[in-house]
Formats: structure tokens, sequence, C-alpha cells
């Protein structure tokens, strides 16, 4: 199991961003932003780091199953 998908996509929702929106913000596409949220994809550890700075989390938080 991706927890990192379901943690992501639910941040971006609380943000109430769009994945365009947020790809912008990443300056990526918004195709990576669904493949990320789908778990087709994981981020490197530099892509971690930047998306827990975005949201105001640690990376733990942003990787690991939230009850």
């Amino acid at each position: 199991m991706n927890f990192f998908s379901d943690n992501f996509k639910k941040l971006r929702i609380e943000a109430g961003k769009s994945q365009l929106e947020l790809a912008k913000e990443f300056n990526c596409s918004q195709r990576r932003i669904s493949h990320l949220e789908c778990g087709t994809i994981v981020p490197d550890i530099n892509a971690l780091i930047e998306i827990a700075k975005y949201f105001e989390i640690t990376i733990d938080e942003l990787v690991m199953y939230k009850y």
C-alpha cells in the first residue's frame, strides 16, 4: 500500500487546490500530479522534501498511515 499517494491527494484537496494548480506550484505537469496521487510513480527524496515543506508537514506525516 502506498500511503504517500493517499496522503498527497488528501492534502491537495484540503488545500482547495486542483491538480493543475498544484502542478503549477511544483513546476510540473498535471499528469505527474495525477500519477503521484494514483501511486503509479513515487517521488524521490528531493520531491518529498519539497512537498512536505509546501504543506508544512514532516516527511513522516507525508508517507505514513494516518489513523
